[in-house]
C-alpha cells in the first residue's frame, strides 16, 4: 500500500487551525471538533448511539480521539485508529479495549506506565517518557480507513509531533499503516526517510536526522506488529517481543 503523503503547511489541505496551533491543549480543542470525513463521522456516532450490549449504560465518547501521555515524551508511539467500543467509547487512546490492555500492560513491565490496565479515562492511569497517538483519529469502519480519510488526518499527527518537541527521540510504529503513515509525516518535516521508503517489520529499525539550530536532530523509528487481538490471540506478537520492542525504545531514547 502506497504512503499518505502529508500536506505541507502551506497547502490547503492543511487547516490553519492545525497548523497554527500554539500547545497540545488547542490541538485537541481543534481536533474533537473535527467532522471533515463523513463516512467516519456517520460510522462513530452510529457506533456511539446503538452501543455494544455490554456498554449499554455508558455513555459513548463518539468524536475524534486526541494522543495522550507525557507531554514530554521522549518515545512516542503511533497507532492507527481508535476502536469502535474502545476509544471511541472512552475517549482516551488504546482505553476501555483488549489492545489496550496488552500495550498497557506491557508499558507497565517496562517503566513507562504507573499501572496495567485502562479501563476509562478517569481510571488514573499515568503514562512517563512515552505518549500513545494515531495517524486516524475517528473510529473506521472495519478498522480500514480510507487513503483519503488518512490524509484528511495527518495534519494532526505533523502537529502533534512538532508539539512535543525536540525531547521525542524515538516513534514507534505499530502496523504497517501506522508506520507508512509516520515516515509520511517525518519525510514533510524534513527527517531523511530513506527512499525508498524501508519496508515494514517488527524489529525493523531505522535511524533519521534533520538540521537543527544545535547541530543535526537524531530520531529512531522502530516496527512493531499491532496489539491488535488478531496478532496478539495468535501469538504473531507476544508480551515478550513488545517488552522488546518498549526497552529498545527506551535505550535508545537515552542514547
Amino acid at each position: 500500500m502506497p504512503a499518505t503523503p502529508v500536506p505541507p503547511p502551506d497547502s490547503p489541505a492543511y487547516p490553519a487551525a492545525v497548523r497554527d496551533a500554539p500547545d497540545l491543549p488547542a490541538l485537541d480543542a481543534h481536533l474533537t471538533a473535527c467532522r471533515a470525513c463523513p463516512r467516519l463521522v456517520a460510522w462513530r456516532e452510529q457506533v456511539a448511539h446503538e452501543r455494544r450490549a455490554a456498554f449499554r449504560d455508558q455513555e459513548y465518547w463518539g468524536r475524534p480521539v486526541p494522543g495522550f501521555g507525557d507531554p514530554d515524551a521522549a518515545v512516542v508511539v503511533v497507532g492507527l485508529a481508535p476502536a469502535a467500543h474502545g476509544a471511541n467509547r472512552t475517549g482516551r487512546m488504546f482505553t476501555g479495549d483488549r489492545s489496550g490492555d496488552f500495550l498497557f500492560a506491557a508499558m507497565h513491565r517496562t517503566g513507562f506506565a504507573n499501572q496495567a490496565t485502562s479501563t476509562a479515562a478517569d481510571d488514573g492511569l499515568v503514562l512517563r517518557g512515552i505518549r500513545v497517538t494515531a495517524p486516524v483519529r475517528c473510529a473506521p469502519p472495519a478498522n480500514k480507513p480510507t487513503p483519503d480519510e488518512r490524509r484528511r488526518c495527518a495534519p494532526y499527527l505533523a502537529r502533534e509531533l512538532e508539539l512535543v518537541g525536540e525531547g521525542v527521540r524515538v516513534a514507534v510504529a505499530l502496523g504497517a499503516i501506522g508506520w507508512q503513515a509516520l515516515l509520511s509525516t517525518l519525510d514533510e518535516q524534513g527527517w531523511d526517510v530513506p527512499r525508498p521508503r524501508p519496508a515494514f517489520g517488527h524489529g525493523a529499525e531505522v535511524p533519521l536526522t534533520r538540521d537543527a539550530p544545535g547541530g543535526p536532530a537524531r530520531l529512531t523509528v522502530l516496527g512493531c506488529f499491532h496489539v491488535s487481538q488478531q496478532n496478539t490471540f495468535t501469538r504473531r506478537l507476544t508480551p515478550a517481543m513488545l517488552d522488546d520492542v518498549l526497552r529498545r525504545a527506551r535505550a535508545l531514547s537515552r542514547g
